[in-house]
């Protein structure tokens, strides 16, 4: 679909006059965040760390946005190893650039505040995507789909690869991921349940979204508890490190890996019967759709609020609830049927 015009930019200037953003706070006269004329919507995409497949496609979906919206920049940055230190550092250097919009995924959701609500007091729009931010940090969190549905299809992918009974554990990120924690807290309370009854979750380790870390905390599960059956990775970086745990050890066949992985990361490992099967929403659609809620943020659209909703393009409007949050779709299911194609994508 097309990119709405806005006609509200008189209003967007009035308010921005009076020193109040969106989130309610003073910015600080000077940089108010807005757009001169003929200037580049500068967005700057601030991810957990470079190098990470998963957010290397969320890059791909900002510039498919940016192309379409035809005045944006989009900065794509990072620090090299997932830290709240290291995004903070990049945080602080984006507000000096003076950019228009940050969308973030966090590595730490209350860390990050005082440095997100310092941008926002000089007028720069905070969005964060994937993984949020307390709500007093940002503007609005775009989630990548409903943490039940993601919970759930994890577990039940688990349960259709062991039989619907035996051990497993779970190899997170960082044990500050805000979507990782939700994600587990949501399975463990789904193990109560008569569906899933017959899971028994032995333990969950964190492999700080770190591939040698990872492997080494899956080499661990997989020596300690010798019955187990599956192990969850909820990480893109994690189910590939699990995978090859499986693989070195010799269990493929008695222990299988599933979780949320990219295609062109897990094919091989699909083929190796190490993952039956895995899941992941369309990171360059989480992108792209971020980008479009910072625009419409940037813009002044009188629905980019709470409550409210955002345009984003051939994904067309996204609601977003009273808290500030927005949610795209439930996980993909990709198996041996269908992984070579999407391998081909992202």
């Amino acid at each position: 679909m097309k990119r709405k015009t806005f006609i509200y930019a008189a209003l967007a200037a009035a308010v921005a006059a009076t020193g109040i953003t969106g989130c309610g706070q003073k910015t600080d006269g000077a940089a108010a965040g807005a757009v001169a004329n003929g200037e580049k919507v500068k967005i700057a995409m601030v991810v957990k760390s470079l190098g990470n497949g998963f957010f290397d496609a969320a890059h791909t979906g900002a510039k498919e946005a940016a192309g379409q919206l035809k005045d944006v920049e989009i900065i794509y940055t990072g620090p090299t190893t997932p830290s709240a230190e290291g995004q903070i550092e990049i945080v602080n250097s984006l507000i000096s650039q003076k950019v228009h919009a940050i969308v973030i995924s966090a590595n730490d959701p209350n860390a990050l505040v005082p440095i997100a609500k310092k941008a926002m007091q000089r007028g720069i729009k905070v969005v964060s995507f994937d993984s949020g931010l307390a709500q007093e940090g940002r503007l609005m969190q775009l989630n990548p789909s409903n943490a039940e549905l993601i919970a759930r299809k994890q577990l039940q992918m688990a349960a259709d690869s062991i039989g619907g009974a035996g051990e497993i554990a779970i190899l997170s990120a960082s044990a500050q991921a805000t979507n990782q924690n939700i994600w587990i807290d949501v399975m463990k309370s789904q193990l109560a349940t008569p569906e899933f009854s017959k899971l028994k979750l032995v333990a969950t380790t964190y492999g700080d979204d770190q591939s040698d870390k990872s492997y080494r905390e899956a080499i661990g599960l997989l020596r300690s508890y010798p019955n187990l059956k599956a192990i969850i990775a909820p990480t893109t970086v994690g189910i590939v490190a699990a995978s090859k745990a499986v693989v070195d050890e010799n269990v493929v066949g008695k222990v299988f890996v599933t979780g949320l992985g990219l295609p062109s990361e897990m094919a091989g490992h699909v083929k190796s019967g190490a993952v039956k099967e895995f899941a992941i929403w369309n990171p360059i659609d989480l992108g792209y759709a971020a980008t479009y809620a910072a625009y419409d943020f940037v813009k002044g659209a009188p629905d980019a609020k709470a409550g409210g909703k955002f345009a984003a393009g051939r994904m067309g409007n996204i609601a977003i609830d009273g808290k500030g949050e927005a949610a795209m779709a439930e996980p993909f299911t990709y198996n041996r049927d269908n992984v070579d194609k999407f391998a081909k994508i992202f």
